[in-house]
């Protein structure tokens, strides 16, 4: 059963709320973000200022006696209240507090409307409906070690990328309330890895909104068709019977991916109003956030002129990251590399478009090295270039890429590769130890030096073919 909350904020009830806070400093720590005596009656304002301005000054609430002797009022202990008389009023004040936000923004939106100031009337709305009361008072460390660890452990653990040697670097993957970034230069696949992890998560029974600020919904769709039924794109169209009958198939035992595009130019804001209708409409829970990218959005907080990247970028990241603690949802986003990366086999920092603003935000920061010899031989590279959870800082990572279904999958998968890797380490094991060719072993030692040279010359050309495979 829910308690009907106050219609009729009059004189008598904030009364009762400034009397409440009297008795219990707990309670008045807790609104003290929103606590303006100027929404109070013009009866209870200066009561109101001297109860804020006296903690201010001493740490402390006042007493009823020197409160009523200040300000001339006439506030009387309630007396011990039960816990859920605490609750009720709590929450009532935080509506009351609300509408009288809401109220005051209105009127002062009259004037900015005349001068046709739309966005500062848009921004006064937001702050005033987004006002709350810290309800989480934080992690009391001794209280229960137990608890605590379990609690990180099935609520707040650990989500698998999908690409078990990234997984390793990382410790076990990316953590909701997180923000992830991958960072490449034009072309080099940023969106390509969105969509990747996005397939990975929803096959592994997970919720995920993709937004896209480049590409349209169709396009990125039917890339999402290429990586879900290994039907190639340039065949999507030939094969659309198909392509419906695998996706159903697989769509019944995965969790959602929703594909959303938005306007280059919007902002955190928009991304929550977005996510609380979706979950709201379809009753889903997101558990990754997927942001296509992040240099095309803007911040919420500021107006930033689009050339001034680093404050602009700042921002956004901030405002990302914010958003990602407080859906505790995994955040997974792309930015761009400058100029000044092309061609490098190292990314460092200088590298970042926008500078170091992105990476002090970010939790996880991803390069991502391709070239077009590397993709011919379907190969990509990425490098850990900043992680709060591992030691992994400056380490890279081999993933295959398939140019037909678009899918980026752990060399894990690939036992091909896997025995490749296999024969190269034992040939350059013995170019270590300082021989040209592999030793020979003889059979019989009636052949004499006939049968070594054979099969010398027959390794030295298995040597030549592999080193000539590595430079093509």
């Amino acid at each position: 059963m829910t308690t009907r909350q106050n219609t009729d904020y009059g004189y008598d009830i904030q009364k009762v709320y400034l009397e409440m806070f009297m008795t219990d400093a707990q309670s008045f720590v807790r609104c003290q973000g929103v606590f303006d005596p100027q929404t109070f009656d013009r009866r209870l304002q200066d009561c109101a200022k001297f109860i804020k301005d006296y903690v201010e000054e001493h740490n402390a609430l006042p007493t009823f006696d020197i409160l009523n002797a200040a300000t001339d009022s006439n506030l009387k202990d309630p007396g011990q209240l039960q816990e859920n008389h605490y609750d009720w009023l709590l929450q009532d004040f935080e509506t009351f507090s609300k509408h009288k936000a809401l109220e005051a923004a209105i009127l002062k939106s009259a004037d900015l409307l005349e001068n046709g100031q739309y966005g500062a009337c848009e921004d006064l709305v937001k702050n005033a409906v987004q006002i709350g009361l810290t309800k989480d008072l934080g992690t009391d460390y001794w209280q229960d070690p137990r608890a605590r660890l379990e609690g990180i452990k099935t609520n707040n653990g650990q989500v698998s990328t999908g690409w078990p040697a990234l997984d390793k670097k990382l410790f076990g993957g990316f953590n909701r309330g997180e923000l992830n970034i991958f960072a490449g230069g034009s072309g080099s696949g940023k969106s390509l890895f969105l969509a990747n992890m996005g397939v990975n998560w929803a096959m592994a029974g997970m919720n995920v909104l993709y937004l896209t600020f480049e590409l349209s919904e169709a396009l990125v769709s039917m890339r999402i068709d290429s990586m879900v039924t290994d039907i190639p794109s340039r065949d999507i169209f030939k094969s659309i019977d198909d392509v419906e009958m695998k996706v159903k198939m697989i769509g019944k035992k995965s969790g959602a991916i929703q594909v959303k595009y938005m306007p280059t130019g919007k902002n955190a804001n928009d991304l929550r109003a977005y996510i609380k209708e979706y979950e709201i409409k379809t009753g889903r829970k997101l558990d990754v956030v997927l942001v296509d990218y992040l240099d095309l959005m803007h911040p919420n907080a500021v107006k930033i002129s689009a050339e001034n990247l680093f404050v602009k970028d700042k921002y956004v990241s901030e405002e990302l990251r914010n958003l990602a603690m407080e859906l505790n949802t995994v955040f997974v986003t792309a930015s761009q590399l400058n100029r000044s990366s092309v061609e490098e086999i190292e990314f460092d920092h200088s590298h970042i478009s926008g500078g170091i603003s992105k990476i002090n935000t970010a939790d996880n920061l991803i390069g991502i090295f391709t070239s077009r010899a590397m993709r011919e031989r379907g190969r990509y590279q990425i490098q850990l270039m900043k992680t709060r959870s591992s030691s992994g800082v400056g380490q890279k990572i081999d993933l295959e890429f398939d140019v037909d279904s678009l899918r980026i999958r752990d060399l894990g998968e690939d036992e091909e590769y896997q025995e490749f890797n296999k024969r190269k380490s034992t040939v350059f094991d013995q170019i270590k130890r300082g021989n040209s060719t592999p030793a020979v072993e003889k059979e019989d030692p009636s052949e004499g030096d006939t049968v070594g040279k054979i099969k010398a010359e027959a390794n030295t050309a298995e040597l030549r073919n592999f080193l000539n495979k590595l430079g093509s």
